[in-house]
């Protein structure tokens, strides 16, 4: 064997080289031209004791600067219980693959099937999968599903309210799989109503894609769209920030065909950008087109109750290349994260997180207009723990001169546009230490 760690012997790799028609493993590679060959030494570091690899990691994590973070915008820093981290780091659940043999997986399935009930109860569905890579993704699929329902129709409306990063993925995979994609005006912060019906009534449409609360954290009203929607033959797509749906009106109940969005805001650590869960939900109606796999409760011979999967029908380890979905071995692990956190919460702790995060986030807004250096940029929409502000500060300067104070003031969304979030993880201690940096910065220019 050439090293102790490959599974391959000098003779299994022999015989491989002959079915390619290749003499050694280096003509594998003869296609890449020379002057792109790596040719010099590799500039390794000596190798290090246990102690010193640790102070090299402590050394290099020394340079992170932790803010306090009044950012939202699809990523939300909320606490989360330490039990959860401590289950998670079960030997059982870190090293568990995706499990086709049910009677080996019994623990994985259980809590997929645990995620699955909960999803559908948060969302007001019927169904749930388990799950998507992230809530792009899994909007992106919400997209396909809707083309393959309507057969003949290849458009999706989405609203500009949409979050973007999460538009620029949906028209990523429209371009790939020939779907049209266009948008939905905006008007004063929501989704223009008389544009959506405007493109509804010409029926070329598959799916409409909302969001609730939308990219500006306001809470649209999408009252008689569902109906309009399904008069016109296209499903109703919402994507939801997953902790709001503990207070806000859910999918099931504007009457949405699909909900999708990302688990993250159900606890996860931000992580420096993942890794998340997206989840996805649907009718019944729609199952055979739903990504990703379900897992169903049964009983084995005994009479015992036991887990299965159901369905897996769009998995391409099931359908192979005839497969319309990659979702296959999918992040189950930080399913399980949001599982155990929506477990130890429950109703009236999502309750409680949303509370606090309403409470903070309008004290935070009327702090911010009082110093007469900010306004709603839509003061008259009703919005959670997240809205808008319109500014004539520099903002670009502001947000420097706070991250110097250990402050993330938001994120710039135009020149004089700033979008705001406020957890239950602010305190008012540190809110007010925001406001403090505005008037500080106030002062500086009436100096």
């Amino acid at each position: 064997m050439t090293y102790k760690f490959f599974p391959h012997t000098d003779e299994d790799i022999r015989s491989m080289l002959r079915t390619c028609g290749e003499q050694k493993l280096e003509d594998l590679y003869k296609d890449i031209p020379g002057e792109l060959v790596f040719k010099r030494e590799y500039d390794l570091p000596e190798a290090m004791s246990e102690v010193e690899v640790r102070r090299f990691f402590d050394e290099l994590g020394g340079y992170n600067e932790p803010l306090t973070c009044f950012v939202g915008a699809g990523c939300y820093d909320h606490y989360s219980p330490a039990v959860v981290s401590d289950i998670l780091r079960r030997s059982e659940f870190l090293t568990s693959y995706t499990p086709y043999q049910a009677e080996i997986s019994q623990g994985t399935l259980q809590y997929i099937f645990e995620f699955q009930s909960m999803m559908a109860e948060l969302t007001g569905m019927e169904v749930s999968n388990a799950s998507m890579y992230d809530g792009c993704t899994a909007t992106a699929e919400a997209m396909m599903m809707a083309v393959a329902n309507a057969k003949k129709r290849n458009k999706v409306l989405i609203s500009s309210t949409v979050n973007p990063i999460v538009i620029r993925v949906v028209e990523t995979y429209a371009k790939f799989h020939g779907v049209e994609v266009e948008r939905i005006a905006e008007e004063n912060g929501v989704t223009s109503r008389a544009d959506f019906e405007d493109k509804i009534a010409r029926d070329d449409v598959a799916g409409v894609i909302v969001a609730t609360p939308n990219f500006y954290g306001i809470i649209e009203d999408y009252t008689g769209w569902a109906d309009l929607c399904h008069e016109h033959k296209a499903l109703l797509v919402m994507n939801c920030v997953a902790s709001a749906l503990g207070v806000v009106k859910t999918p099931g109940e504007w009457g949405a065909d699909i909900a999708v969005g990302d688990g993250q805001s159900l606890g996860v650590p931000m992580n420096f950008g993942g890794p998340y869960v997206g989840f996805l939900c649907t009718t019944k109606k729609l199952i055979r087109k739903m990504p990703g796999r379900i897992v169903g409760a049964t009983v084995d011979a005994d009479g015992k109750r036991t887990f299965v999967l159901t369905l897996q029908a769009r998995e391409q380890h099931i359908r192979r290349e005839k497969a319309s979905s990659n979702i296959c071995s999918n992040q189950s692990l930080m399913a399980l994260y949001v599982t155990i956190y929506m477990s130890l919460m429950g109703p009236d702790g999502l309750r409680k997180v949303n509370e606090l995060g309403y409470s903070g986030a309008h004290y935070l807004a009327e702090r911010l207009c009082a110093t007469g250096k900010f306004e709603m940029a839509f003061p008259d929409k009703p919005f959670l723990n997240e809205f808008a502000v319109k500014t004539n500060l520099d903002i670009d300067d502001f947000q420097e001169q706070c991250r110097f104070m250990g402050i993330q003031a938001g994120l710039k969304i135009a020149d004089n546009t700033l979008l705001l979030c406020v957890t239950e993880a602010r305190s008012k201690a540190e809110i007010d230490e925001l406001i403090e940096q505005v008037e500080q910065l106030t002062s500086q220019e009436e100096n």
